[in-house]
């Protein structure tokens, strides 16, 4: 595969953005969508890959209505699924607190915490449909925590100055997979969905330019299987795990999204990758991931580092006056709350400057001595006790009484499948839902926002826009028989024997743990352009050497976590060229994309007469150089204006 950053295509994106103010436009939208009757929604069939939030509450909601729908999972339960480690909460916009938070609030802060690069129709949305989402997750039973008189409990997450995050302890993401998941197994037990568990997507079928089918392997038993249907919801998550280290499953991959890609999807802005600020650190190569540690623990843990270069007094013995908690003293208005991705880049800042804490210098402090002492030990423990046994289970230091040890790490992905404002890709027929699509966060997702993405999306915006897509589209009749099918499974088949029949001399991950450095060394916190180069030219490097040097064990026809590792990492290696193509092409500083080159006083420094667009790439073929077509980004109601969050 070959790209070249200056090729670039007419902007033939047709957004599907409606008309009107923006408080109207779903509304008005959904009226125009049309419908199909109850009576024939049983005639259609819907293909759901993924059982994550997204996933889980879309094959849920579909089947609610009618619609004949296959779940696919990797995993052995749709409970497996990466949401379940969520831990610090879910936005909305209730204002239980009554302390200003509101639609347009909530609207607001994610468009300028995205740096100005969302499309703000979406964003629109979903701040409408986030208090919807606390309904439906509290019937379903999800224990939200209360206060004492039994209203629900809020905190306050990064780059907003409001209480709106609703949360289960540090347990978040599990309880409302729980509550999606509970949904889900109820239409398969009346027969609605049927789940097909231990299955990988590696490829969509597409027939007369619809996309109406996957072709997926049996992870079990290794026989590569299809399903046809009318239409297909792509929703498996990000792509974090392209630097190898992350705090991502190790499962987490970008198979699917990419397989998708190759046959036509547009893949948006896949440099705007997240570091997320409050991670426990990297000590050695014996990690094959990282833990998170929440981010709501930066309500009440207060983040610095020794004043002095090289201080290495343990933290307990280091006074007041010799402490810089240089968030408090740089961000007076947000402290310690300020976004992901300005809190870690100040972490970077501050380690590289030799104030780093531990053994490698690599981590900064999250102290949380003065709550305690505030507070009683008793309230943190209610507040973030999973957590803080997590900690102290891996590190053996006790946070209660030392200071925790972070450092930022890639987490979330915000760059995706490009779709439209009905959450269409550019490949007719396939949707794409949550983290796995580019459309809500811009360059910087703010905290607790995904949750609320991923189930937005599932109960209340597809079920909506893919009925118009199904009441609107021709959709002859298709069979898994047919040659479109055949082919693709042919295809398939031919992969799987040709990553076996290499029999070279290094392991698959040599080849991923390779790729990672490279990611972090020149594509991480923060990027140039010499960098960038020579990240492409070494990942041209590696992945040549890949396909003539890998060495994967066993069988194609059985259960061989070798083999479905190795197809992973083949399509790191192609996707990591394009991520930092992207790098290397949007000359600016945005959010998580961090080019040294744009900068002003250490913060990002946009360019929106020349950057205020989302840039979807278009894959032309192996060895030929991919497409740049750009989505110009408009700013009716949130001016664009510099984003700061010193005031």
């Amino acid at each position: 595969m070959s790209l070249n950053a200056e090729q670039t295509g007419s902007s033939d994106l047709v957004s599907r953005v409606p008309s009107g103010p923006v408080a109207e436009m779903w509304d008005k939208h959904k009226f125009d969508l049309k419908l199909i009757a109850p009576t024939n929604k049983r005639k259609f069939t819907i293909i759901v890959v993924g059982t994550g939030l997204a996933g889980a509450s879309a094959a849920a909601s579909l089947a609610e209505q009618g619609y004949n729908v296959h779940a696919v999972t990797i995993h052995d339960s749709p409970r497996r699924a990466h949401s379940i480690a969520a831990q610090g909460g879910i936005n909305a916009a209730k204002n239980y607190q009554n302390d200003g938070d509101s639609i347009h609030r909530l609207f607001y802060d994610t468009v300028k915490g995205g740096d100005f690069r969302s499309r703000e129709a979406n964003v629109y949305r979903l701040a409408q449909c986030s208090t919807s989402i606390i309904d439906q997750c509290v019937a379903q039973g999800v224990p939200f925590a209360r206060e004492y008189g039994g209203t629900l409990a809020n905190r306050t997450f990064g780059g907003v100055q409001v209480s709106r995050t609703f949360y289960a302890r540090g347990q978040t993401g599990q309880q409302l997979l729980l509550g999606a998941y509970g949904s889900l197994m109820r239409q398969v037990g009346l027969g609605k969905v049927t789940l097909h568990s231990r299955r990988e997507m590696l490829d969509v079928v597409t027939v007369d330019g619809v996309c109406r089918g996957i072709v997926m392997r049996n992870l079990v038993t290794g026989a590569i299987e299809s399903l046809a249907g009318h239409a297909v919801l792509l929703c498996t998550g990000g792509y974090g795990n392209a630097y190898y280290l992350s705090t991502n499953a190790k499962g987490c991959n970008v198979t699917a999204a990419w397989r998708a890609h190759r046959r036509g999807a547009y893949f948006a802005n896949p440099c705007f990758t997240q570091i997320h600020p409050t991670c426990i650190p990297v000590t050695g190569d014996h990690q094959s991931k990282l833990t998170l540690m929440s981010e709501s623990l930066r309500n009440d843990g207060r983040v610095w580092v020794p004043k002095t270069p090289g201080d290495k007094r343990a933290p307990n013995t280091i006074p007041e006056a010799d402490r810089d908690y240089y968030l408090e003293n740089k961000y007076k208005g947000f402290g310690n709350m300020v976004p992901r991705d300005v809190a870690s880049r100040n972490a970077k800042q501050q380690c590289d400057a030799g104030r780093g804490v531990g053994t490698s210098g690599k981590a900064v402090y999250l102290d949380f001595a003065e709550a305690i002492k505030r507070l009683g030990q008793k309230t943190i423990e209610e507040k973030y006790g999973n957590l803080f046994h997590m900690y102290h289970k891996i590190t053996d230091e006790d946070p209660y009484q030392v200071p925790m040890r972070i450092y930022p790490a890639i987490h979330y992905t915000m760059g995706g499948l490009w779709v439209d404002y009905n959450l269409q890709s550019t490949l007719k027929g396939l949707f794409v839902l949550g983290e796995a699509n580019f459309s809500d966060h811009g360059a910087n997702r703010l905290g607790a926002s995904a949750l609320m993405q991923g189930l937005a999306d599932g109960y209340f915006v597809v079920p909506y826009t893919v009925a118009d897509h199904l009441a609107t589209s021709k959709l002859p009749p298709v069979t898994t028989d047919s040659r479109e099918f055949k082919a693709a499974v042919e295809e398939a088949s031919f992969r799987t024997k040709q990553l076996l029949g290499i029999q070279g001399r290094r392991s698959a991950d040599s080849f991923h743990r390779e790729l990672g450095h490279t990611m972090w060394d020149y594509c991480g916190m923060s990027r140039n352009a010499a960098g960038l180069e020579k990240a492409i030219g070494k990942i041209r490097e590696l992945r040549a050497e890949f396909w003539t040097n890998v060495k994967v064990l066993g069988h194609d026809h059985e259960l061989n976590q070798n083999l479905e590792y190795a197809g992973r990492v083949a399509d790191f290696l192609e996707f990591g060229e394009l991520l930092a193509t992207d790098a290397l092409t949007r000359n600016e500083s945005c959010g998580g994309h961090f080019r040294e080159e744009f900068q002003e006083d250490g913060e990002a420094l946009r360019d929106d007469a020349n950057f205020c667009h989302v840039a979807a790439w278009q894959f032309q073929g192996d060895n030929k150089p991919s497409v740049l077509h750009k989505e110009p980004l408009t700013f009716d109601e949130v001016h664009l204006t510099k984003r700061s969050y010193r005031e």
